[in-house]
């Protein structure tokens, strides 16, 4: 049966800091690595170029998210604005599969027709964007644990740690060995990273979008929870989803036994606070019907 889910949260502006620190740095590293593949004509490096610049553009969109998911429910938005972490996630994966395609063409290409690359300055360059890479994963690490949206920027700075790593191998081979097919190579390698890494995590999002069930919510357990409860003999429209990130909630018709109406409120109650004890749920919506006048051939989940 699912658990509580304990989150210890940062001070917002602290996180807002990092999170601007992490932009500038990566922006100025975008800048040099663009630079540093056209003069050294390795694709690898702009490859990794690019992908650092899709993460500075996912750490702006990340951090205006954050910004955004903080202000309170409103008129318009009766949720409030939670879910713009998610949406700001899911710009960012879909922009990182694009870019991770886009890549595997390029070095297809280069395959095709090869061409030289200056390895003394790719590892030059590369180590230096090592270095602002691990620091910029630093600076996000701690957040990342709380929001699926920092999270996605923090995976593309991983990636891009990595890429940078693999770019300086490259880069030591063309050294010492002359071999420039490696560049290309690398370039498939970080493509295939990157794809990989944002195909496994989109799901996750576009579930949240999509109103799907918390993962670790059991429909089943929920309405077997629900029919257990004293006086109630059953129990049908079950709705569970994520409201953002780390808020489930449920909504569901509960049939009160028909001698046990005048105990309606206090089972209803008995029912919301099983739910929040066994499964962290604090939204609960629940409509209450008299057996007498239930709805008749409900679905148990939906409708």
């Amino acid at each position: 049966m699912a658990g509580h889910h304990h989150h210890h949260h940062m001070d917002p502006d602290a996180g807002d800091a990092r999170m601007f620190w992490a932009v500038v740095v990566n922006l100025g590293l975008t800048v040099a690595q663009i630079i540093g593949g056209i003069l050294s004509g390795s694709l690898a490096m702009i490859a990794d170029a690019i992908h650092n610049l899709s993460d500075a553009l996912s750490l702006v969109i990340a951090f205006f998210a954050r910004k955004i998911a903080r202000r309170p429910a409103d008129a318009s938005m009766t949720f409030g604005y939670g879910r713009a972490e998610v949406v700001a996630a899911l710009i960012n994966y879909t922009t990182l599969i694009v870019i991770g395609l886009y890549l595997v063409y390029e070095a297809i290409m280069r395959f095709i027709t090869p061409e030289g690359v200056d390895g003394w300055l790719v590892v030059i360059i590369a180590g230096i964007a090592l270095i602002v890479d691990t620091a910029t994963a630093l600076l996000t690490y701690s957040l990342s644990k709380e929001s699926i949206n920092v999270r996605a920027a923090f995976v593309h700075n991983v990636a891009d740690a990595l890429g940078s790593i693999a770019v300086i191998v490259a880069g030591s081979l063309i050294i010492l060995f002359g071999w420039q097919w490696i560049d290309p190579l690398v370039t498939l390698l970080i493509a295939g990273y990157i794809l990989w890494i944002s195909a496994s995590e989109i799901g996750g999002v576009i579930r949240i979008l999509m109103l799907g069930s918390p993962p670790e919510l059991s429909a089943s357990e929920v309405i077997d929870t629900i029919r257990a409860i004293d006086g109630v003999s059953g129990v049908h429209h079950l709705h569970l989803w994520q409201m953002q990130e780390h808020e489930a909630a449920i909504d569901a018709h509960l049939v009160i036994a028909a001698d046990r109406w005048n105990d309606a409120d206090a089972i209803k109650q008995a029912a919301k606070d099983r739910l929040k004890q066994d499964f962290g749920v604090a939204h609960t919506t629940l409509e209450l019907e008299c057996s007498r006048h239930a709805c008749v051939g409900a679905d148990a989940i939906g409708g």
